[in-house]
């Protein structure tokens, strides 16, 4: 008789499982998933054309930031910078690749020297990461999302 009462109970408390409906078992599946997921990495970066889509996260990563760095090289050339000393520091420029491609900057780390000599430094790196052509946006799980860079870059003058 235990048995048969111990295999009853046994057999109620499993079953709740099997009158589940498939929309709950299919929304802790969905849970499960993204739990499991690194959201602060993608699956593939941002993508300039001439930029491979096959190779590795890593060659992806080195050929946006190379083409992103030799375009923003090519836009501040069209500037005529004048300062009244030498300057030689790094700025730090965060920005946003957005869905759509856009890029946008977020935040921008500048030295008291530089702003003092060069006020409108941030306006013209803002500009000319607008006019910089727009890349495919960074997928996760083959869904456009919008990434976050930090780009140094070492300016120097004579």
């Amino acid at each position: 008789m235990r048995f048969l009462l111990l295999f009853c109970c046994l057999f109620l408390l499993l079953s709740c499982d099997w009158l589940a409906s498939p929309e709950s078992k299919t929304q802790k599946l969905v849970e499960d998933e993204l739990r499991g997921l690194d959201w602060n990495d993608v699956d593939q970066y941002p993508l300039f054309d001439g930029c491979d889509e096959t190779v590795s996260k890593s060659e992806q990563r080195s050929c946006f930031e190379n083409t992103l760095l030799q375009n923003l090289a090519m836009h501040m050339e069209d500037f005529d910078f004048r300062v009244k000393k030498d300057i030689r520091t790094t700025v730090y420029i965060d920005f946003l690749v957005e869905k759509s491609g856009e890029i946008r900057v977020v935040e921008m780390d500048n030295d008291e020297e530089l702003l003092e000599q060069l006020p409108e430094f941030r306006e013209i790196i803002i500009k000319s990461l607008r006019s910089l052509p727009k890349p495919a946006p960074a997928l996760k799980r083959g869904v456009p999302v919008r990434s976050r860079f930090r780009l140094p870059l070492e300016l120097t003058t004579n």
